[in-house]
């Protein structure tokens, strides 16, 4: 990607004509980022992706006329693109620390990550000539141990110990919604906040501790596939390809603005039944094998037993209902590991 010095993204004096539309993607070159993107330019955009290549891949992205990119964090782009002049839309922030383990690795990072560039990127919206219709990109965690289930989004949230870093993320990611519901209060922005659950699909690597990728890998490779805990954890999967297709639709409703909505599906399955899955899928010879969460993250850990959200506002809202099966999914994620994406290796956690 190129230095944000270099970079020519979009300036007022170059938007498209007819109507085009101006996307700018924070981590775009990431998982979920990188299939938003694809959509946008399909559907005629000019997008500039924002991405410092941290948990993101420049090869998720596949060159286009009408993209711009900027290998940067979050603030630090936004600091060019703001003095370039630069006018958008839509924005769509993604940029995140992503993953459990990555979290559990760093936590402090992680902190810095989700709520420094949020606020950078909401006073950049907020200043554009005409506000741009921004969603913040949340997540399930935000309900910690959560108060019922399905999750709603009107729920308490409940938090374990600050001792335990895992639940450092959901606050943060709280947080980012607080501040972005702040912004629609106090000016108007018209931001929509998201809180995705299990996204999964291709592009999607095991590095950071996302169960499917690395599922899937240990069956393509005949290796154990490894479960922590009993496997009797029940998550709901959907895939990025529909979670991405109702952003935009999101946004252009001028009723969604300045409200949390859940994404994903509402199908649950246990980490058990998922290794299975796997391993019927692909036909592989893999077995399974269990290992406690005292073994997998030394430094503590909790996790949840169930995590399924209720879909009935996102339904209501735009009508989302997932159309792509697991199979299909689990066949996607096997081909893209079969041509060589195997796992992304860079350490930082910075946007």
């Amino acid at each position: 990607m190129p230095d944000p010095a270099n970079a020519t993204p979009h300036t007022a004096a170059s938007r498209p004509q007819k109507g085009g539309r101006c996307a700018l993607v924070t981590g775009g070159a990431g998982f979920i980022g990188s299939h938003l993107v694809d959509l946008l330019l399909a559907r005629g955009d000019d997008v500039t992706v924002v991405d410092n290549l941290s948990t993101g891949n420049a090869t998720n992205l596949t060159p286009h006329p009408r993209l711009t990119t900027l290998e940067a964090d979050v603030s630090e782009a936004l600091c060019a693109l703001k003095q370039e002049g630069v006018a958008f839309d839509e924005i769509y922030h993604l940029a995140a620390a992503v993953g459990v383990q990555l979290v559990m690795d760093d936590p402090e990072a992680a902190i810095r990550t989700n709520i420094v560039g949020t606020i950078d990127l909401l006073d950049f919206a907020a200043a554009q000539p005409t506000p741009a219709r921004t969603l913040i990109a949340s997540s399930s965690e935000v309900y910690g141990k959560g108060s019922r289930s399905p999750f709603s989004e009107e729920d308490d949230v409940v938090y374990g110990p600050t001792t335990i870093a895992r639940w450092s993320y959901g606050m943060s990611k709280a947080l980012d919604e607080h501040l972005a519901l702040a912004h629609h209060r106090a000016s108007g922005l018209p931001v929509v906040v998201t809180r995705f659950f299990n996204t999964v699909g291709p592009r999607q690597v095991g590095s950071y501790g996302m169960v499917l990728p690395r599922f899937v890998a240990a069956a393509l490779a005949g290796e154990p596939l490894t479960i922590h805990d009993t496997g009797d954890q029940t998550r709901c999967f959907c895939d990025v390809r529909d979670v991405v297709s109702v952003l935009p639709r999101l946004l252009a409703e001028p009723a969604c603005a300045g409200r949390v909505f859940n994404v994903g599906s509402d199908q649950e399955l246990t980490i058990r039944q998922l290794a299975e899955a796997v391993v019927s899928t692909l036909d592989s010879s893999s077995k399974t094998r269990f290992i406690p969460y005292t073994q997998a993250f030394p430094t503590g850990f909790e996790d949840l037993p169930r995590r399924k959200p209720d879909l009935s506002r996102l339904r209501a809202a735009v009508g989302f209902e997932p159309k792509l099966t697991l199979e299909q999914t689990i066949l996607d994620v096997a081909a893209f590991i079969r041509e060589g994406h195997t796992s992304h290796t860079s350490p930082g956690v910075r946007a």
